[in-house]
């Protein structure tokens, strides 16, 4: 994606220092463009915990790379033990998200054959970067795969807007380029088609407000920001054609766990006839996991993220207090979609349903990982 027409990846080794990391610092969006470099495990693990980079594929990228750093710091003598630490450490921070449980124990196997830290070394910044081409090019192709709803529904209104609307961030600003939910919209908006999205703030951080509004107007792709409870009017009003969302963990059985609110949405677009879609890389998949209202941990985070919003006045990115400084807040992360609601996922494969038969179809060689497995 570009940023005032340079392009730019959400995770990259500084070229002139190899040995640090650099990411785009998403807590100063959209007001400042804010890089920030990352030299060691503790504060790679902090830029995911406190969110300076989010989303399914990044916070995936971003623990590989945090790999890689281990491996560049850890005693000679003892370069799996530091990497196995480091991996803990780096699991510690967002429960949610899979990819980045995967990213860890990738690096983990391929760190295992190498004969030095040498070697480890170069094989944890050879996979970090491969985890980081996969996570592009898969949404890449989700897109490609997912332009062909948004043409459908373009035929049949004769030309006229496609109204799509999307929850949270699920945009190139979440995985390392292109997006997953937005990457179909891009796809669309380039060939031509006429597409509107309808963005939800999405609170309590307003990743729909602050991010998925910067990156689509960036861009160029025509939108409107909605408050969250806005999505189920629009739909009994036909100004809705179509929801797609990310994920940030989906069951081989096809329940979904999304950013909080996911699930109100999906409720009122079945009770409206609106077709439902999740877009993910196969990497957001749990291969392990049956029930995802049972199964998938939901990540708890601070109350004060609900208690006070961010936003710029009078040229200073501040926080405000909204509520009653003696109110609690709860404060979860994601809620998860049951299979049922969901019309179809859109993978780097393809689109399939939202059920254990659809997925395996996609990915016959997971099967065996699964609890179908005999």
């Amino acid at each position: 994606m570009k940023i005032n027409n340079i392009h730019y990846r959400t995770i990259w080794l500084e070229e002139a220092t190899p040995n640090v990391v650099q990411v785009i610092d998403q807590r100063s969006l959209p007001h400042e463009f804010v890089i920030e470099s990352l030299t060691t495990v503790d504060e790679v693990a902090i830029a995911i915990k406190d969110m300076h980079v989010r989303g399914a594929g990044l916070i995936g990228a971003t623990a590989a790379y945090g790999m890689y750093v281990a491996a560049l710091h850890a005693d000679v003598d003892y370069v799996m033990d530091a990497l196995k630490t480091a991996g803990e450490v780096l699991k510690m921070t967002r429960p949610t998200a899979v990819n980045l449980a995967w990213a860890v124990e990738r690096q983990l196997a391929v760190a295992s054959m190498a004969a030095n830290k040498d070697e480890a070394v170069r094989i944890t910044r050879e996979t970090a970067g491969a985890i980081a081409n996969e996570d592009a090019d898969f949404c890449r192709r989700i897109g490609a795969h997912g332009v062909s709803l948004i043409e459908k529904i373009s035929q049949a209104k004769s030309g006229n807007t496609v109204n799509i609307l999307t929850h949270c961030n699920a945009g190139w600003l979440a995985f390392v380029d292109y997006g997953s939910a937005t990457a179909p919209i891009y796809a669309a908006h380039d060939q031509g088609i006429n597409v509107h999205v309808w963005v939800d703030e999405t609170r309590p951080r307003n990743q729909g407000a602050r991010l998925t509004a910067w990156e689509l107007g960036q861009h160029g792709v025509p939108h409107t920001v909605i408050a969250d409870n806005v999505g189920g009017h629009l739909m009994q009003h036909g100004l809705v054609d179509l929801v797609i969302t990310g994920s940030d963990r989906t069951t081989y059985t096809g329940d979904v766990a999304n950013k909080i609110g996911t699930y109100l949405k999906a409720l009122a677009a079945q009770d409206n006839g609106i077709p439902f879609y999740v877009a993910l890389p196969s990497s957001t998949f749990d291969w392990t996991m049956q029930d995802g209202l049972k199964e998938i941990p939901i990540e708890q985070r601070h109350g004060g993220e609900v208690q006070y919003i961010q936003g710029l006045h009078e040229g200073t990115i501040k926080k405000v207090l909204l509520t009653p400084q003696t109110s609690p807040a709860v404060n979860y992360g994601f809620d998860v979609t049951p299979a049922r609601l969901v019309t179809g996922l859109i993978t780097e494969r393809g689109i399939c349903d939202a059920s254990a038969a659809g997925i395996l179809k996609l990915y016959p060689e997971k099967a065996a990982q699964t609890k179908l497995s005999p």
